[in-house]
Order: C-alpha cells, then structure tokens, then sequence
C-alpha cells in the first residue's frame, strides 16, 4: 500500500544512501535483490507517517489509567464518537498508543484549493491543523468558511500567494479555511494563527493543541525506548548533551522521580527557552537548562567552583545522554529532503566531538547512551565501531527493553554487537491500510509488533565506562 511517492531526494544523496543499502556486509548476507528492495521500501516508507501516534503520560503529575482515560474522552470527541482505542505499551509502561486511521481513500478533492509547504504537509499528516505561515498559495476566491481541498508542495516550487500551482503536489485532505486569500496575502505583516481547520485528513490523527498539556507529551516511541535504556536512577547526575526541546529530558526526570539532578544544554538560546517551559509545564524541578555547546562543556584546568554551571569537570557524571545532531534521515513522514550530500554528511565529526566531551564527562561505571533519528550506517554503526576503537575504556552494552531491531552490517561489527544496538529501520516496514473494520481485527499483540516497527527510523547504542 503506497499512497505517496517516495521521498525526494537530490541524486547524489540518494545514491549515498544507496550505497548504505549495498554495503559488501549486507549485500553477502541478504543477497543484491533484497538489499535493494530494503533500499526502495526505505523511499517509499519515509514518506508515510508512522501506523500510530504516540504519547508519553507525566507520571510525575497523573496515573497513566488516569491520562489513558481523559485522553479517551478527548479523542472520542474529536473523532465524533469513532471507537479508536488508547494501548498502553507493554514495556514501556507510560507509553500509551493511538492508531492512525488511513489513508481515507473516499474524501473529494475540491476545486478550491489551497498549497502549503513541505514541512506544514508532514505535520498535517501526523494530526496538525494548518498555520497561517505554513500556507504559500490559495485559490484565487477563497473566502473565510470555504471548504478546501489541501495540498503539500513537496519540490518547493511553489510560489508565494500564487492564485493556481500545476507543479507537483500531493492530496493530504479537506479542511475549512479560517482567513480569506486576501487576508493570507495583503496583509503588512507576518500572520499568526489557524489558516485551515482539517476537517478530513487522508490520515486521521488526534490534534494535541492544548490537550491535557501537563499530563501527556507527544514523543515518538524510539525516543522514549532512549530514556529507559538509560536508565537513570533517583539521586543521580545526569547530563543530556543536546537536549532541545526537553522530551527526553523531562523523561529522564521523570524516571528518576525528580530526585537527583538533570543537567540539560543546547547551543540555541530559544530552544533552552522550550526546555525551560517543559520542565515548568511538568512540574519537574530536578532539570537545569543551560545555553551551552556541548563541544565546550569540558572544563580546561582547574575549576574552583561553580560546578553547577557548564563547563564541568572530568567525570562529573552518572549517566550522559547524547542523543546527538544528525541528518534526520529516519523523520517520517517525509515527503521531501533538499538538503545537499555536503549536509547530509557533515554531522559524523560533529558527533564525534561530542563523544569525546561525553566519554570523559562520564564517571567510571557510569553509562552512556548515543542515539540518532537518522538511518545511515555513518552515523550509527559506524559510531559505534570507531568509539570502540577509539576508547579502550567503553564497553558496548545489551539494551532493555529492546524494542527495535538489531542493527546493521557494514560497519565491521560482530552478530553479537549488532544485537546489543536497537535500530528503528523504516526499510523493515509493510505499510498497512488502517480502518476501524481492520482495527477490530488485531489482537492487542499485533498492534504493539506493529507500533514497535512502524516508526520514525531511530538508532540506539549503550555503552559503560569501565574502571
């Protein structure tokens, strides 16, 4: 089942990842055909959202039988009384999953239209409204209350407050506009607000403006499975290297029952202002946020005082979480990636200099987590097999819960080593068409497989720091 085309990609990019597709490693286990069926199936999956929304409850503030409840309500009448169920994982305890039904092939496509951009498209497709800045053209007599027919420009070449777009484009749903075109585009300045209210997304996802905002918070499953296999514990020191916009973080508190310390930075003055707002919104007053590159967090030299504050010392740490800046190859849906294979491969030294503040920021005994949302083989296997090499004092670590698959050759890695990694690998995936008919026909078992594989693509490794 494919409704969207695949990602697109610029040529050389799309080679590039190719090649992680037809590494001799993989290539000599799997055979050349199905390397490269995971490579197409790779294209074709990124461009699709996720098979359910997922949703971490603050246990910090409310039960998750309590959240799980309200939720139900909200989302009941959101969905005008469909009976779509709220699953709570089985391993990840505060996790709770709703399914995403869809695609809706029924819905009407409607002579006014209006075109937003690629990445308002992708939020649509998870359950968002349209924003006003999100929007680039509209039909020439679009009034306030008109039904619209939605479209994403997933090739950019769409121009600003064009009153017609015959490039390629890609039906995402209906919705009812809340600002006429004249208001979208002869207003002075920069607008604020809804543009559209999505009445009938091709995917049905429950819009989270507001809802229940202390007690649940949007995260994709890979990224809460991070917080487990850390594994924080109450009284600790713990640091999240790159930590912006504070989900895994206020987690990590969370699991650690706000007892203890979390030290949370992030080079971006804004979004250590987001992290800030999270640690209030939850109620968590273990997190400290600060305005810091965490390739300068190492303290040179003596320092006297003010350990509290960034730099720091040398093993300063129980537990370091980099869950570090990468290409976000595995963000789904994804309809559209412009970025230059200059980009795309500018992330591995950057990782590496911040493993190497981590390793020594890191207590002897202590853990250390890396993790990425992307699926290149350079910037995770590859990680992983040069810090082996590189620090004779990390040990490579199994991982629970292990949700994920194992992960991937090319790297040199041993049978063993790929299964202590988790990859999250949207290649792996068979897209499946969701209604509330197929819906009453999985066993609970079979969705959770299912929301265990059809997610974000997402690496994790675990290393400890021996004496």
């Amino acid at each position: 089942m494919s409704v969207f085309p695949k990602i697109s990609l610029r040529p050389e990019v799309e080679e590039y990842l190719r090649a992680t597709f037809k590494n001799v490693e993989l290539i000599t286990a799997v055979g050349p055909l199905r390397a490269e069926r995971k490579y197409e199936s790779l294209l074709n999956n990124l461009s699709h959202p996720p098979a359910f929304t997922t949703v971490r409850v603050n246990t910090h503030l409310t039960s998750v039988e309590h959240a799980r409840s309200l939720l139900a309500e909200e989302i009941n009448e959101q969905y005008k009384g469909l009976n779509v169920p709220v699953l709570q994982h089985p391993d990840l305890l505060d996790i709770l999953l709703i399914p995403v039904i869809g695609p809706r092939k029924d819905l009407q496509k409607l002579t006014n239209q209006v075109i937003v951009g690629a990445q308002c498209g992708n939020a649509v497709l998870r359950g968002a409204h349209v924003y006003a800045p999100g929007i680039i053209s509209a039909s020439k007599f679009m009034k306030c209350g008109d039904v619209v027919s939605v479209y994403s420009d997933i090739e950019g070449k769409c121009k600003r407050g064009a009153k017609e777009f015959l490039g390629t484009k890609v039906f995402i749903g209906n919705g009812i506009a809340e600002l006429s075109r004249s208001e979208l585009f002869n207003s002075n300045g920069p607008l604020k607000g809804m543009g559209i209210k999505m009445t009938e997304p091709i995917y049905l996802s429950p819009s989270f403006d507001n809802m229940l905002s202390s007690y649940v918070f949007l995260q994709n499953l890979p990224s809460s499975v991070v917080s487990y296999v850390l594994n924080p514990q109450p009284g600790q020191r713990v640091l999240d290297m790159c930590a912006a916009p504070g989900g895994k973080t206020t987690h990590l508190a969370t699991l650690m029952h706000d007892a203890g310390e979390v030290i949370a930075m992030d080079k971006i003055a804004e979004k250590v202002k987001k992290i800030k707002q999270n640690a209030t919104l939850l109620k968590l007053n273990s997190i400290k946020a600060f305005c810091y590159d965490g390739t300068k967090a190492l303290a040179v030299g003596k320092k006297e005082d003010g350990q509290d504050e960034p730099p720091f010392l040398p093993e300063s740490f129980d537990r370091i979480l980099l869950d570090a800046p990468c290409s976000g190859m595995g963000q789904r849906p994804n309809m559209a990636c412009s970025w230059s294979l200059k980009e795309v491969t500018s992330y591995q030294p950057l990782q590496r200099k911040l493993f190497r503040v981590a390793v020594q920021l890191l207590k002897p005994g202590g853990i250390l987590v890396y993790s990425t949302c992307t699926i290149t083989l350079s910037e995770n296997e590859e990680q992983v097999a040069w810090a082996l090499e590189t620090f004779p004092c990390l040990r490579l670590q199994s991982q629970e819960p292990h949700v994920g698959g194992e992960g991937m050759m090319g790297a040199g890695l041993s049978p063993e080593q790929l299964k202590w990694l988790q990859r999250f690998d949207p290649s792996d995936i068979i897209l499946q068409e969701m209604d509330l008919n197929l819906l009453q026909d999985f066993k609970y078992e079979d969705l959770i497989s299912l929301a265990n594989k059809d997610c974000i693509g997402f690496f994790i490794a675990k290393f400890i720091k021996v004496q």
